[in-house]
């Protein structure tokens, strides 16, 4: 696999990643298997990968004040303890089982953003105690290190609709705070992945790198448009990722 390609995908799931604050693993995943790396093997890219645009864009998100740091530690300490299930999930699955739950993530996302199901700032969230939110933000983030950063999308697929919809988080709110989470979920999911030598260390430093260049036109981005739009946009990269991987899908079955 070329240089040139991997600082490409790298660019382009950078920008995703600060513009969508969903890892860029929507994009590596699909991308690579397309180019015939083995599954469990994109999933270790993706993973790496997101520690250095998540790190990134949560600086630069810190610097323009974009990130509400108070709800994200609690997010991000949950994701923390559940990315390390992460390499035994990923060693012990299949690559077809793996591909077809990545499918199906994908899917269900896709269908909430479009229908619109516990996705946008919900005006009247069922927890309010704050006790109860860190509790919540805490369980939200385990739950997600565990089934998204084993699939290698970071944590924005599940984590969003979650926020939005329990605590009463608009879209913009969300973004940072999943870009800040992967910090967390990816330096425990690629530490639990390495272990299990599903990481290929040399093409996740590309990527990972290039990335950085990425996130920072992402975060740009997220600032110029309406929350509608945004929306709309998300809808749109969950719809080019299921097309990709159900074309790998439809190969590898």
């Amino acid at each position: 696999m070329s240089v040139e390609i991997l600082v490409l995908i790298g660019c382009v799931s950078g920008a995703a990643a600060g513009f969508f604050g969903i890892g860029g693993g929507v994009i590596i995943v699909p991308c690579l298997l397309l180019l015939g790396m083995q599954m469990e093997y994109a999933i270790g890219i993706s993973i790496m990968q997101m520690v250095f645009s998540s790190t990134f864009g949560s600086l630069i998100n810190i610097f323009q004040k974009k990130l509400d740091i108070y709800h994200g530690i609690f997010v991000g300490f949950g994701g923390l303890i559940g990315a390390s299930f992460s390499g035994i999930i990923v060693d012990t699955l299949s690559s077809q089982i793996l591909l077809l739950l990545f499918l199906l993530l994908s899917c269900v996302s896709f269908y909430k953003y479009v229908f619109n199901v516990k996705t946008t700032a919900n005006p009247n969230p069922p927890i309010t105690n704050p006790m109860k939110k860190k509790y919540f933000m805490i369980g939200a983030g385990f739950l997600t290190g565990i089934f998204a950063v084993s699939l290698g999308v970071g944590g924005g697929l599940i984590l969003a609709p979650l926020l939005a919809y329990y605590l009463g988080f608009d879209s913009k709110k969300v973004v940072p705070i999943s870009l800040f989470f992967i910090i967390f979920a990816s330096v425990s999911g690629s530490v639990s992945l390495a272990s299990h030598n599903l990481i290929d260390f040399e093409s996740g430093l590309i990527i990972g790198i290039s990335s950085m260049f990425g996130v920072a036109c992402g975060i740009y981005l997220i600032s110029k448009v309406t929350l509608s739009n945004h929306r709309y946009a998300l809808i749109g990269i969950y719809a080019f990722s299921i097309i990709l991987t159900l074309w790998k899908a439809i190969q590898i079955l």
